[in-house]
């Protein structure tokens, strides 16, 4: 009998699954659909219809690689140098975005161990991408700079092999 099985390192097969890649792609924030959210025909969406979460939470890429973010809602995507962990974060670092239309909030502004910090989301549009390159091994740290974001523990890791 013949297995159904993906051959080993194709899509679909575990062992291509596990392996890096030259890129991931992580969502970056979701939009919820229950209850039902209508954001036709432009509407942002508010921060209550929307999943503080990074999905997943840890990739796997190879050196030279790159991670597409693609970001749904009002997130600051900061990436903090390799061995960074959250609590390693000065929290108590903010300052305030530049458009108070909607209201500015506080971002996270430690510059210790910083390697990328994204766009001012409230001049950005609520759904983006932002691909960055990780061109050394490591473990990264990836934050929402959005201050009651990070509170609420939305980070994650990119891991990068050589």
């Amino acid at each position: 009998m013949r297995s159904t099985a993906p051959p080993i390192g194709l899509p679909g097969s575990h062992a291509w699954a596990d392996s890096p890649r030259e890129s991931a792609t992580v969502s970056f924030g979701q939009w919820l659909s229950s209850p039902p959210l209508d954001r036709f025909p432009n509407a942002q969406g508010t921060p209550f219809d929307n999943v503080h979460q990074l999905n997943p939470n840890v990739v796997t890429i190879k050196a030279g690689g790159s991670v597409n973010f693609i970001v749904s809602g009002l997130h600051n995507i900061i990436i903090y140098d390799d061995g960074t962990e959250p609590e390693d974060i000065n929290a108590n670092l903010t300052r305030l975005t530049t458009n108070p239309n909607p209201p500015t909030v506080p971002i996270i502004d430690d510059p210790n161990n910083r390697i990328y910090r994204g766009l001012d989301p409230t001049l950005q549009p609520r759904d983006r991408v932002e691909v960055v390159n990780f061109s050394t091994p490591g473990t990264y740290l990836v934050i929402c700079g959005v201050l009651p974001h990070f509170n609420q523990g939305m980070y994650g890791y990119v891991r990068v092999l050589p």
